[in-house]
């Protein structure tokens, strides 16, 4: 992890987050409540959208990425910084309300553990609100993602574009309640509960 991505990011994403994706973030977002995980808070574009929120706690493994996610900071929310990895979260069992991790479970080593630990912290009905990118069904599209992989992985940070994460999230054992679907199956939005 260097310093390189976090420089690009925002820019790169910009087309994107003007349009549908502040939409997508907006209304997703918002959903939290209480005491908040953020995986993978980047840049903090999330921020401006946790309206009844007590607290959130971003973890965030690119110290860069922490840098610029600071500018971003709304005094409305209160967000603490955390220098860490989903896959060993630094929290007690059952400590979130809710759980927010968007364009995030592509890029982690090891999305297992990491949805793994997000079940640990998180407390029973907890809402675990997702917003990814997934390997697309059309099976022309799917080869083209495993193709291009290899490089992407290289040039964005250990993105994987091939990766089933509704499945994951399926196999983790979370009530999944919603799924809605944009650009072809490109991107979904995944509401869930944490069941006992």
């Amino acid at each position: 992890m260097g310093k390189w991505f976090p420089s690009i990011y925002d820019m790169v994403m910009s087309p994107l987050e003007k349009g549908t994706f502040r939409t997508i973030r907006k209304e997703l977002v918002g959903k939290a409540s209480g005491r908040v995980l953020e995986i993978g808070a980047g840049t903090g574009i999330n921020f401006p959208f946790y309206q009844n929120v007590e607290h959130v706690d971003a973890i965030e493994p690119n110290p860069f990425m922490i840098e610029k996610a600071k500018k971003k900071l709304r005094p409305s929310v209160s967000v603490r910084y955390h220098t860490q990895s989903a896959e060993n979260l630094d929290f007690p069992n059952m400590t979130f309300d809710s759980v927010v991790a968007t364009l995030v479970l592509s890029s982690i080593p090891d999305p297992v553990a990491a949805l793994n630990e997000i079940k640990r912290v998180a407390k029973p009905n907890a809402s675990i609100l997702f917003f990814e990118h997934v390997k697309m069904d059309q099976p022309f599209l799917a080869q083209l993602q495993e193709t291009l992989t290899p490089a992407w992985k290289k040039i964005c940070d250990g993105c994987h574009l091939n990766r089933n994460t509704l499945e994951l999230i399926r196999e983790a054992g979370f009530d999944i309640q919603q799924v809605q679907s944009y650009y072809k199956g490109l991107f979904l939005v995944i509401e869930c509960k944490k069941t006992y």
